[in-house]
């Protein structure tokens, strides 16, 4: 009996689908040039603002400025829209943690085309 129910839990925790981690708070980008505030924005979905950056007058970017749309969880990562301020052009995003790293990624062409940044939590 005590197989049988140690059975059934692994068959019951082993096939469980993978859940998003918790990506709220303030991250600052790899190369410290920006942060981001992500936040609950509606329903089950996070946004992302811009908070900071090193050099407001050298980028497109701006403080206040919604960067990350209606992210929502997918699986073991959250999926949505990313939009960039240095080209004005809005993509396909996600976001995913690997330990204490942010990996966000904005694809085009059908996933074709992608950029990724890491980014460090700050608070």
């Amino acid at each position: 009996m005590r197989i049988a129910g140690t059975a059934l839990m692994a068959l019951l925790l082993g096939g469980a689908p993978a859940l998003a981690s918790d990506i709220t708070g303030t991250w600052q980008r790899e190369d410290g040039a920006s942060r981001v505030r992500i936040a609950p924005c509606g329903g089950d979905a996070v946004c992302g603002h811009v908070t900071w950056l090193r050099d407001p007058g050298k980028t497109p970017a701006k403080v206040g400025q919604r960067v990350f749309y209606d992210m929502k969880p997918d699986g073991d990562a959250w999926k949505g829209s990313a939009f960039n301020p240095e080209d004005g052009k809005t993509y396909v995003g996600k976001a995913s943690m690997s330990g204490g790293t942010l990996t966000t990624k904005g694809c085009a062409l059908a996933g074709l085309i992608c950029k990724s940044y890491s980014w460090s939590r700050v608070n």
